[in-house]
């Protein structure tokens, strides 16, 4: 019987983990990414992989809530920041769009990562939703105001943008939901 391993040494094989199968979904995409490929590239046997998660979509989950849910502090932190509303709304999507979006676009199959999620995980998805959703309502003050806002961000993403494109188009759409005005408080 293998010899119990401490807590850290649990972390750091989980993280391990979740940064190698994020690189395979967005290079291999999901269909295509094998449990094989996942613990090859992380260095450890399938079976130390299978102590970690029981199959590929729990992978999937566990990748999707460790990369985007847990920039939920960052996005409610700058919803919450006493600056002006257009750039607290633009600090909220560079923590839950923009920075993940510089990953998924250089990725073969990184578009796909999101629609993949909603399918693997939907409650995870949802989750996501609900706190981009959150944070954009302390900001704009409503939810239906907010509603329109993540409808037109999910429109911005629909050809697959470059960075530099993205980023001006949400600019564009904070100015026109956001414009002068006041701070809340």
């Amino acid at each position: 019987m293998p010899a119990p391993i401490s807590d850290i040494e649990a972390t750091a094989r989980r993280t391990r983990i979740l940064e190698v199968a994020r690189w395979c979904f967005l290079n291999f995409g999901f269909a295509k990414t094998s449990l094989e490929d996942i613990a090859k590239r992380a260095n450890m046997s399938r079976t130390l992989l299978y102590r970690t998660f029981r199959d590929k979509a729990e992978i999937y989950d566990a990748v999707f809530v460790d990369w985007l849910i847990s920039r939920r502090p960052r996005a409610e932190e700058a919803a919450a920041d006493p600056g002006p509303a257009g750039d607290r709304l633009l600090s909220v999507c560079r923590a839950m769009v923009l920075e993940p979006w510089a990953e998924m676009v250089s990725a073969p199959m990184g578009g796909a990562f999101l629609e993949a999620c909603a399918q693997i995980a939907p409650e995870s998805e949802a989750f996501y939703r609900e706190v981009v959703l959150g944070s954009v309502t302390t900001i704009l003050g409503d939810e239906a105001s907010a509603e329109v806002f993540l409808l037109a961000l999910d429109g911005l993403l629909s050809d697959q943008p470059s960075m530099a494109v993205l980023e001006g188009r949400i600019e564009i759409l904070v100015d026109r939901f956001a414009p002068n005005m006041p701070t809340q408080g």
